[in-house]
């Protein structure tokens, strides 16, 4: 990953940049986005928990958490900062209101555990999420992981 985040940056961009290398820019974000997800579904169902459990007590807990919260803080920032801005330059308000207004039912309709072996592709966590989040609730509501 750190491999393509390099070839980003220093690749040719905008202007610089002729369509077949537009074109190859956008597959690598699109495999780094694949990737992400992947990492971050395996790592919030293996990861954290192992952290959690064999770390709650020790004193560097604290600071990963500290870590944490400021990568937490960085992604926000990122998008707030970055991403959204730049979008909106190129959204109608009626396209923004509609994304904005997708983004709150996908949330309603998300799971809320991750699932490391859906294959991260719109369409198949577009119609299986649905499905699992159903299963993720009802799970949460036996252990009581609903109610925190």
């Amino acid at each position: 990953m750190l491999r393509a985040l390099a070839e980003l940056e220093s690749g040719p961009a905008g202007a610089s940049a002729d369509a077949d290398q537009r074109m190859a820019r956008e597959k690598l974000v699109e495999q780094l986005v694949i990737e992400e997800s992947k990492h971050e579904a395996v790592e919030e169902e293996y990861f954290w928990p192992l952290v959690r459990d064999r770390l709650a007590d020790d004193p560097k807990f604290e600071e990963l958490l500290g870590t944490f919260i400021t990568d937490g803080r960085e992604h926000i920032a990122y998008e707030e900062d970055n991403v959204w801005p730049e979008l909106r330059k190129v959204l109608s308000p009626e396209d923004a209101e509609a994304v904005r207004t997708k983004l709150e039912q996908g949330k309603k309709l998300a799971p809320t555990r991750p699932h490391p072996h859906t294959p991260p592709k719109p369409g198949i966590l577009k119609s299986a999420g649905p499905a699992v989040a159903v299963a993720d609730r009802a799970r949460d509501a036996v252990t009581g992981r609903d109610k925190d």
